[in-house]
């Protein structure tokens, strides 16, 4: 099997993609790198939904700090884009660099994310994140896909039935849930 660290956001979000790795001769890492999430309540109950995910099937499963501080000080400024907007895009920029170096760290290289999943993300900015870490980490490449394609979309709605995952209702950042309940 060829290792991949699978930086995940959530488990609704990583429980197709990790059924397909697993499927496909892949054995996914999960790094669980969210410091964007508000509150910590909700981190806390995204974190313990994705590791019991991940311990169900075996798989390691890698925690880093909530570093909200750190986030909030990269997106300063930019609390009132639109979500999709250059807000996201330094989200995305500070958490893959993470998995990047981590990768790296656990001598993996091939990272990738669960933010390609989302219909709610813009695939562009994503990519463009994943591969200004692979730039800026020597040894790290990103695995560039998009993870809403080949029946994976319906197939994370089947498993967050059948695992009865909890299942956010917002990006996870304290902006983008002002702007659901606006």
């Amino acid at each position: 099997m060829n290792d991949v660290l699978l930086h995940a956001c959530c488990a609704p979000c990583s429980s197709a993609i990790v059924e397909w790795m697993l499927a496909n001769d892949y054995e996914p890492v999960i790094y669980y790198y969210n410091p964007n999430i508000f509150p910590r309540r909700e981190y806390e109950i995204r974190k313990s939904e994705s590791k019991r995910h991940a311990e169900s099937l075996g798989i390691r499963w890698i925690d880093d700090d909530w570093r909200h501080q750190e986030w909030l000080q990269c997106v300063s400024g930019l609390e009132g884009e639109p979500e999709r907007g250059s807000r996201c895009l330094l989200c995305f920029e500070m958490r893959l660099m993470a998995a990047a170096r981590k990768a790296v760290e656990l001598g993996i290289g091939t990272f990738t994310t669960t933010l390609a999943s989302s219909r709610w993300k813009r695939l562009d900015q994503i990519e463009a994140a994943g591969h200004a870490a692979e730039a800026a980490v020597p040894g790290a490449t990103f695995w560039a896909r998009n993870w809403r394609k080949g029946g994976l979309q319906e197939r994370r709605n089947q498993l967050l039935k059948e695992y009865d995952f909890y299942n956010q209702q917002y990006c996870g950042c304290e902006f983008s849930m002002r702007a659901t309940t606006i």
